[in-house]
């Protein structure tokens, strides 16, 4: 599969193959985020029993596949079949046994498979990844707030996450590929590009590298039911999108998880949690029914958009 590109002079339609590829990722990203969070309330219980979980996630796999014609996808089609019977086997999950549950239900499973503390079964950290020295875990952090300071968006209080759990990380990989599609309708190619390659870049430093082996740790943890479909679909879905991205991450092995306790470097702190305060997100957000980790922290973000990202 090529990689993505940005094509200067390429008039961007709003309903373009690639604002529609961009769109698409974007929404993929935002369903797996919002699955991975421990559930405080009946919203994502909802809407998983009401069948809206699944239908979004095969109307953002249709639009994506339509999309790749125009780019010769094939290949790239035949990564996102597997995703679709993923979604039928969380169908056939939520028919037969989610359908009677209460939120108390699902926040036991959710316990179950990521425990109320760090788990170091499936840790869903990626400082507690390829590094096993606090240092390391320190500087793999600065650099995760790099990219997010890089765009202008931080971490709210409303949801008690660090910056480097797997949902906040996911999130942030929907607002990249969101903005993409609104940069292809807006604001050239040159702006466009810089996005493109900060996806790029965040899949291939940091999402690309742990999720892999995170996912195959979460299948063991999870053993059945929802949280093991959905080690699967991510496992595949981050597999899929590095492809299309034109990425080759190096995942960590088994034999590099050497987890150590994470500590903030003296006189730092992080806190995570999630509200979005945006306007360019509001309407995926609402589509989807979810909500967004990231504050937009200032509307106008060019001149940290243009400076170097990943750094913090």
């Amino acid at each position: 599969m090529d990689p993505v590109t940005v094509t200067p002079g390429a008039g961007a339609l709003k309903d373009s193959p690639a604002v529609e590829r961009a769109l698409g990722r974007s929404k993929l990203y935002l369903l797996v985020s919002w699955s991975m969070l421990y559930p405080e309330d009946d919203e994502f219980l909802d809407y998983l029993q009401c069948g809206e979980f699944v239908e979004d996630g095969r109307s953002a796999l249709a639009s994506l596949t339509a999309s790749l014609d125009s780019i010769g996808g094939e290949p790239a089609r035949s990564k996102l079949s597997s995703l679709s019977h993923y979604l039928d086997q969380i169908e056939g999950w939520v028919a037969t046994e989610c359908a009677n549950w209460q939120l108390t239900d699902l926040q036991s499973e959710h316990r179950r498979v990521f425990s109320n503390v760090i788990t170091l079964d499936c840790p869903p950290y990626e400082t507690l990844f390829g590094n096993d020295h606090v240092f390391g875990q320190a500087h793999v952090m600065g650099d995760i707030a790099g990219f997010y300071k890089a765009f202008g968006v931080e971490l709210s209080q409303d949801i008690h996450e660090r910056m480097d759990h797997l949902s906040v990380e996911l999130e942030f990989m929907h607002f990249l590929a969101y903005k993409e599609s609104y940069a292809r309708c807006h604001d050239g190619p040159e702006k466009t590009q810089i996005v493109v390659d900060a996806q790029k870049k965040f899949i291939k430093e940091h999402i690309g590298r742990w999720v892999p082996l995170f996912s195959k740790m979460l299948v063991k943890k999870a053993d059945s039911g929802f949280f093991r479909y959905l080690a699967d679909f991510t496992s595949d879905w981050i597999d899929f999108d590095a492809a299309y991205l034109g990425v080759n991450p190096q995942p960590y092995s088994e034999a590099e998880y050497r987890p150590a306790t994470f500590n903030a470097p003296e006189g730092q702190t992080y806190e995570c949690g999630a509200q979005d305060k945006g306007n360019e997100l509001n309407m995926l957000l609402n589509e989807v029914g979810a909500q967004s980790f990231m504050d937009q922290k200032d509307k106008d973000t060019e001149k940290e958009e243009s400076g170097p990202v990943g750094t913090a």
